[in-house]
């Protein structure tokens, strides 16, 4: 059952969102605010990856580095194939390379072209956290694809306050608190001291006003 006052937060973004009438479907965004806590200490970030239990809203999109036989049977599933002989030529033209990093969320590789991958296009995707997943060998893709297009990032690099998205204004109030209480219970198992070092945490959809979400 969901928590009853992050349902309530969740439902005054909810409404606020309906006043601004906005013409485009506004996602909803948590922002937690650490304390206590030193950023510059590597093993202290945060860098999750969390499946939301009743998704994003809008799906992650998924690009994939494969060939062959991985990448007939995929095609279906992803939405960006990137075949080996394309890698040389997106190394070579960083520029047009970052918007495609920018334009995905989550990318797989088959496990053979991680090397290629990690000494041409590295120096894009890695400061980004979006280094290839390798696909193991008879890996069911389809399901792979399905995980990760629910998933959602949660980094916080040395910045105390960071971001995430929970879910989208046509998504229900429940769903939506759900999304956010799986993603608190995951950041507290990630912090020295749990909760006492989440110092805030706020929800805002894509233009409106934000809502404190306080904890139980």
């Amino acid at each position: 059952m969901a928590d009853k006052k992050i349902v309530e937060a969740v439902n005054k973004v909810l409404e606020e969102s309906k006043k601004l009438d906005r013409k485009f479907k506004q996602r909803i965004d948590i922002v937690f605010n650490l304390k206590n806590v030193d950023l510059n200490i590597p093993q202290n970030r945060i860098d999750e990856e969390i499946i939301l239990p009743h998704g994003r809203g809008d799906d992650a999109k998924i690009a994939l580095f494969a060939s062959g036989e991985l990448a007939a049977k995929s095609k279906k599933d992803i939405d960006l194939l990137i075949k080996p002989e394309e890698i040389g030529d997106l190394s070579s033209n960083k520029k047009n390379f970052k918007k495609i990093a920018d334009s995905y969320i989550f990318f797989i590789a088959e496990a053979s072209l991680m090397p290629t991958i990690g000494r041409t296009l590295g120096t894009v995707l890695g400061p980004r956290g979006k280094m290839p997943k390798p696909v193991p060998p008879n890996a069911d893709i389809a399901g792979m694809v399905s995980n990760l297009r629910s998933t959602i990032k949660l980094r916080s690099k040395t910045n105390k306050t960071f971001h995430a998205i929970v879910g989208s204004q046509d998504m229900s109030s429940e769903n939506i608190a759900d999304n956010i209480s799986a993603i608190i219970k995951r950041l507290e198992t990630k912090l020295e001291r749990g909760r006492m070092n989440i110092g805030s945490i706020y929800i805002k959809t894509t233009m409106g006003p934000s809502e404190k979400i306080v904890l139980g």
